[in-house]
């Protein structure tokens, strides 16, 4: 999980951020959050946070100069939402290099995009640096450690295309051995499992976010909408269309 650090000094805007989104299930943990610049300040030379989230709508120019301060010392992921268009404002985000910036009004689903799209980025970070230095042999391991391993690597590339002969390399074992192993322990094949999981994240982006549908095809590794469509009504026995409509008449 990457932690996340919420500065917001609107209370209601707080608690409709910590209720609508799942910030567990985009691998995001908020850790903690501030009313005032001199609290996120502080807070963020205290802990490592992966991401600052930011409302600038109560903050405007003071969010700008928090901005300014972390600069100085990290590139730490930035994302701004309730920012203002004018010309000047956002010519001063673009040359802080801010990651995401968010202009009123703003929609649950592109808060949900730039979660995704910074999570991405901390992804492939995180995996450079372990390309970066040797594996340990990974022979003495518990084969439900390497379970879990095969697990994490789904549920962090689970938008792009992903093969059982990838991860082995990865983990330097046999692509064969490896997919036995998986199915004995889960008794079900690597590719059921990945399509289980695909369609289950399908399911909660349908669910709790208003992305369109070919954009949740996209978050779940999908190219081809009709391919995702196809395999959706088979795993659900409904189109994700009509799967979106009885969830709407459920909550109305």
């Amino acid at each position: 999980m990457y932690k996340v650090l919420l500065v917001d000094s609107d209370i209601e805007s707080r608690k409709r951020l910590n209720e609508t989104i799942y910030w567990e299930h985009f691998g995001f943990q908020l850790e903690d959050y501030a009313e005032t610049m001199k609290q996120a300040l502080s807070l963020y030379h205290k802990n490592n946070y992966a991401v600052i989230f930011i409302n600038l709508s109560p903050l405007n120019e003071k969010g700008i100069r928090l901005c300014e301060r972390i600069r100085l010392d990290s590139q730490i992921p930035i994302i701004l939402f309730g920012g203002s268009r004018d010309f000047n404002f956002v010519k001063r985000v673009i040359n802080l290099q801010i990651t995401e910036y968010l202009v009123e009004p703003v929609r649950y689903s592109d808060l949900v995009s730039s979660l995704l799209r910074v999570k991405r980025s901390l992804d492939r970070s995180r995996d450079h640096s372990l390309v970066s230095h040797k594996r340990k042999p990974v022979s003495h391991k518990k084969v439900s450690n390497i379970i879990d391993e095969i697990k994490e690597y789904v549920e962090k590339s689970i938008h792009e295309n992903i093969t059982l002969k990838e991860i082995s390399d990865s983990l330097h074992y046999n692509c064969s051995y490896l997919g036995q192993k998986f199915k004995n322990h889960e008794k079900m094949t690597f590719h059921q499992y990945l399509l289980k999981q695909r369609m289950e994240k399908a399911k909660f982006l349908l669910d709790h976010t208003d992305m369109r549908i070919y954009e949740v095809a996209n978050e779940v590794g999908y190219t081809d909408l009709d391919w995702f469509y196809k395999k959706f009504k088979l795993h659900t026995g409904v189109s994700a269309s009509n799967y979106r409509k009885k969830l709407e008449v459920l909550s109305s």
